[in-house]
């Protein structure tokens, strides 16, 4: 499984529906177990992202098609990373010339 981070920023729509927030994490949740993934961290932030979701999937296929719902949704904009643990680092770096 690959991980990814999500960084997320509400919309308009999303702001006048903040107090569903937790009702929408926990359909994204299932959703992504339908998916095949998993969900390993949410948090809500301030700052420049109003959220961040840590999640593992199969490729990034699954990935990017989980993001396409979540933003289809119209509560959030999403900017996906592929993150890489330190085990996988490693055998980048085996391979690196």
């Amino acid at each position: 499984m690959a991980t990814y981070i999500a960084l997320l920023n509400l919309t308009p729509q999303g702001v006048a529906n903040f107090r569903d927030t937790h009702k929408r994490a926990d359909a994204f949740n299932d959703l992504a177990d339908k998916a095949g993934a998993s969900v390993t961290a949410q948090y809500w932030t301030l700052g420049d992202h109003d959220g961040v979701l840590v999640f593992d999937a199969a490729d990034d296929e699954t990935a990017a098609a989980l993001m396409l719902d979540l933003a289809a949704q119209g509560n959030v904009t999403t900017k996906t990373l592929r993150a890489f643990g330190p085990s996988e680092i490693d055998g980048l770096l085996a391979k690196a010339p």
